[in-house]
């Protein structure tokens, strides 16, 4: 199959590269961060959890970053949101669309929402059918789809099962999640291939973390599959609080770099988004985990 001509990125960065930080972030840090990303051209920004503060405290300031943003036209702020009583609260802040999130680990499920996987599906449906009325979008997610941190190796067809319940549920897009990064490219095509026997190609997109420097070559091996859709974090932020040692998502400008290359448009500024990831890297104390940010600013 040939790649495709346009991707879609989507920019996780402000809720999943941010979730893990132990120091507080302002409030006011973390709108600069979505406008700021808007202005490079992201066209989806998820913004925030609406989570309990006692399991994520970082998000604890969901509803003043939701309602804080100064919305542009054409770019969505999708929020995550676990159950109704998180949905509720996002729509009552002016969500436009959400995001409930499953494994395909019995464990890592029952350790990340507390629940079994079955259990996670009956409690997303009445979100979906809540949301469906007020004309929210949902997305769904589902993470260790190619590696499990108390399971090791996930089936892809454990995979294709959660992936097709939230989309006959009614999930407009399912994103499928290297939680650990463990993933390699065949294994990734396989997943993928299992996953589109139930849910059509253009309705996936990949969510991979870089723990072991595979994210690339395995977004590379889904693109050659037909995945258009890409979540990525600027400056590589992000970790999992529930899945030990895992590291960040895929650089956002890594990812941007990749396809610039390759004449796939995305209609992000390259040097207006490494320019933010330098940004909230130095808002973090830290240096960029993205290597083309690195060698950007080394060139000056």
């Amino acid at each position: 199959m040939p790649l495709p001509d346009h991707v879609r990125i989507v920019e996780v960065g402000p809720r999943d590269g941010l979730q893990n930080e132990a120091g507080t972030i302002p409030t006011a840090t973390k709108l600069d961060l979505i406008h700021r990303l808007a202005d490079a051209g992201l066209t989806t920004v998820e913004a925030t959890a609406f989570v309990s503060p006692k399991w994520v405290p970082q998000m604890a300031d969901h509803k003043e970053v939701l309602r804080g943003i100064q919305r542009r036209s054409g770019v969505n702020y999708p929020v995550l949101t676990p159950n109704m009583k998180g949905f509720e609260a996002a729509a009552e802040a002016g969500a436009e669309e959400v995001a409930v999130f499953g494994a395909a680990s019995e464990t890592f499920s029952r350790k990340n929402i507390n629940c079994s996987i079955d259990e996670s599906l009956e409690r997303f449906r009445p979100v979906v059918d809540a949301a469906a009325t007020r004309g929210i979008r949902v997305r769904g997610y589902v993470s260790c789809v190619l590696g499990c941190p108390y399971e090791g190796a996930i089936d892809p067809q454990a995979v294709g099962r959660v992936a097709e319940a939230l989309h006959t549920m009614g999930c407009y897009e399912i994103s499928l999640g290297d939680t650990i990064g463990t993933g390699t490219p065949l294994a990734a095509q396989r997943m993928i291939d299992a996953v589109a026997e139930r849910v059509p190609m253009e309705r996936l997109a990949a969510h991979f973390h870089d723990t072991y420097g595979q994210a690339l070559v395995n977004l590379y091996a889904v693109l050659e599959r037909g995945v258009a859709t890409v979540d990525t974090a600027v400056a590589g932020l992000g970790g999992c609080p529930y899945a030990r040692g895992a590291s960040g998502n895929v650089a956002t400008e890594d990812v941007v770099y990749m396809l610039d290359g390759m004449a796939i448009h995305t209609g992000v500024d390259l040097h207006a988004l490494a320019a933010v990831g330098r940004w909230i890297s130095g808002e973090l104390g830290r240096e960029p985990a993205s290597r083309v940010a690195r060698a950007l600013a080394a060139k000056g």
